[in-house]
């Protein structure tokens, strides 16, 4: 959804005609309930036939009711948390204690996509194509990461090797600023933290730049530690709805790992012949023997 639905159906409530703004009114008075009914229940709620509620998902150019309940669910999870619902009553990333099982299962999910459409808006082609021109000419690929971005930065390790490039990443952070001190000029360091505020990270970072390699940050917080070193800053999105006790979330990783990809994507692409080569080799040599039937 291009806009917080609940907006959407607030604004435009006063030009419904009257039965139909009975079902905007049930909704706007209790979201959290409503996301959880039938359309029959729903309509009944409002004192309205199914087909009323049909007619409604149409005024608002929803395509069924399943898209009312997701647009729901969105937008419950995007807004800012109110008096009630404090940071103690949470238990994961806007996911409050008394919360039904289908509403986390929501809730995850649409912070999920949410993290993965605001970190395509954020993801500048220039800065793309730069960034993969510098890994192109590198003699090594290096990454520094901690806690759960190693994640992104393993899935970004198995794609340039398969690509070609020689790539580092040492999961211990003394070992990854030492090994940070041994990049020059010609390397590439990419450091990965969604906060980009970890110490480690940002040392390791400051360490390459000193002895001449480039470096990249990838982060969601551009007025961060991190940012304010690298030479070059590649922006995520995390859940809007983010939580200081449980910041380990997934949908951070949603964002790195995206990133991540149209890098590897954009670099095949651009340098087709040489990473199409490397890519059979490795098949023919590593992978194939490995596949259960592979031929002899």
């Amino acid at each position: 959804m291009s806009s917080n639905l609940l907006h959407r159906i607030s604004s435009r409530s006063t030009s419904l005609s009257p039965a139909l703004r009975g079902v905007a009114d049930v909704i706007l008075a209790n979201p959290e309930e409503v996301q959880a009914l039938s359309i029959t229940e729903l309509a009944n709620r409002a004192g309205v036939a199914d087909s009323t509620v049909s007619r409604f998902l149409r005024e608002l150019d929803l395509d069924g009711y399943n898209q009312l309940r997701l647009g729901i669910a969105q937008a419950i999870y995007s807004r800012a948390p109110s008096v009630t619902e404090s940071r103690s009553s949470w238990v994961y990333e806007g996911v409050l204690k008394g919360d039904s099982q289908e509403h986390i299962v929501d809730k995850v999910l649409h912070g999920s996509l949410e993290a993965l459409q605001r970190t395509a808006e954020r993801l500048s082609p220039e800065v793309i194509g730069d960034v993969v021109d510098r890994i192109h000419a590198a003699s090594t690929l290096y990454f520094a990461s901690m806690g759960s971005s190693s994640i992104s930065a393993e899935n970004a390790v198995m794609r340039f090797i398969r690509a070609g490039k020689r790539c580092h990443l040492f999961r211990d952070q003394s070992v990854q600023s030492m090994g940070a001190a041994t990049l020059r000029d010609g390397d590439v360091l990419i450091a990965i933290s969604d906060s980009g505020d970890s110490t480690s990270i940002v040392s390791s970072a400051q360490i390459a730049r000193h002895h001449g390699a480039y470096t990249v940050g990838v982060t969601s917080n551009v007025d961060s530690a991190l940012a304010g070193v690298v030479d070059t800053v590649i922006l995520t999105a995390s859940s809007i709805a983010s939580s200081d006790v449980y910041g380990e979330s997934v949908t951070a990783k949603w964002g790195q790992l995206l990133a991540i990809d149209v890098l590897y994507a954009t670099y095949a692409t651009r340098y087709f012949e040489e990473t199409a080569d490397f890519l059979q080799e490795g098949y023919l040599s590593v992978i194939k023997p490995t596949r259960g039937g592979a031929a002899s």
